[in-house]
């Protein structure tokens, strides 16, 4: 087994080489590190399979030294080494293997080194994860992954935290954002340390959850000067920006292309990242419904102006699923009912928009609808 160590103080990594070598045995120490700079650097070339990282360090953190070991291919194990308690809750919340209290005892040591051989044994013995091409990521109200020749795969997130920060990159893709950014957002009671050890803990279970769907195409690359993180797709696409690219190459509305239109209106499924309430999303998520609003009211008036009664019915019913309280769509229904003679379907949509308007705006509906509504009511009554 070959391990590395990284301690800022001699001796202590020098006493726990010895123990490791000689003591524990089947160890072979192919590094020992008092910068840990230089070690992160070493660690790609020397494949360790396991690292012994001591979490207080003056120039860097030994959590952070953590997190961007598990940012690499073949990410080693991780134990931390530390003389202070209130670390070790740190340390497996970043999901290392192990803490040892310094200074480290050998019996101790040994039931770390136990765990660790069954932990490789464990991923030897585990059928590989094939590492599959992500063709597509939905975001019309969940995140959905399509592959080759697959049914569209939601992922179970360990924490709402991690699917959150998972979308928050994606939203910003391509991007380095300043992880005290990130911070700010998600973790916004938690002093520095905290946060810093929740972000470097969410963004290890974001990579751990990729590799085990095979989804690695996907990455999080750790910035060396900015400090923060930037999310990268390969060559996959996004399903909403796909969405709007299609819609602003549509040519004018026409009965040729008018299914074309059609299928624009259905392939919005629902709003951006809908399902869940980020309010970081809530400007993207409004401009896009009124890409679809306006999509959906050229083509309302297209059919009313073509006489093509039922596809206006239908277009006015989606733009009222979607947009509640759009009162034109209740307007144009009961005309459009009205001619059909379909008395019911006339109440029924006057009943829901005097309803919603009292209760969502503590209002009347528009006067002009309410004035509209009561003659034809007379008019049928007399009939």
């Amino acid at each position: 087994m070959r391990a590395l160590l990284v301690d800022d103080e001699q001796l202590p990594l020098m006493h726990l080489q010895r123990l490791l070598e000689k003591d524990v045995g089947g160890v072979k120490v192919v590094g020992a590190y008092t910068n840990p700079l230089e070690a992160i650097d070493q660690a790609i070339s020397l494949q360790p399979d396991v690292v012994f990282l001591d979490i207080n360090m003056p120039r860097i953190s030994g959590l952070e030294i953590g997190e961007r070991l598990q940012g690499i291919d073949n990410s080693p194990e991780i134990v931390f080494v530390t003389g202070y308690d209130k670390y070790a809750v740190d340390a497996f919340e970043l999901c290392a293997l192990d803490y040892i209290m310094k200074p480290v005892q050998l019996q101790r040591l040994q039931k770390t080194m136990d765990r660790l051989r069954e932990r490789i044994k464990s991923a030897q013995e585990a059928e590989p994860v094939k590492e599959e091409s992500v063709v597509s990521i939905q975001c019309f109200n969940s995140i959905l992954f399509h592959q080759s020749n697959q049914e569209p795969q939601e992922i179970k997130w360990r924490t709402n935290k991690a699917r959150e920060l998972f979308a928050y990159l994606l939203h910003h893709r391509n991007k380095m954002i300043d992880k005290d950014s990130i911070i700010e957002l998600l973790w916004p009671d938690y002093d520095g340390s905290k946060g810093v050890t929740q972000l470097y803990t969410t963004i290890y279970l974001i990579r751990q959850t990729l590799k085990r769907y095979g989804l690695q195409t996907i990455s999080i690359n750790k910035g060396n000067l900015e400090g923060g993180y930037k999310l990268t797709i390969d060559s996959a696409t996004i399903d909403v920006e796909e969405w709007e690219n299609r819609l602003k190459q549509l040519l004018p509305l026409s009965l040729a292309n008018m299914q074309e239109y059609e299928q624009m209106l259905a392939t919005y499924t629902g709003d951006y990242f809908g399902d869940y309430d980020y309010l970081w999303a809530e400007y993207e998520r409004e401009r896009l419904r009124r890409m679809w609003l306006q999509l959906a009211k050229t083509m309302s008036s297209f059919y009313l102006g073509h006489g093509r009664v039922r596809e206006a019915i239908n277009v006015n019913q989606r733009i009222q699923h979607l947009h509640p309280l759009e009162e034109d769509s209740y307007m144009i229904l009961m005309q459009l009912y009205a001619s059909l003679d379909d008395h019911a379907a006339v109440e029924e949509q006057y009943q829901l928009l005097t309803s919603r308007w009292e209760t969502e705006l503590g209002s009347a509906a528009n006067e002009h609808i309410t004035k509209w509504y009561h003659i034809w009511k007379q008019e049928t009554e007399q009939k």
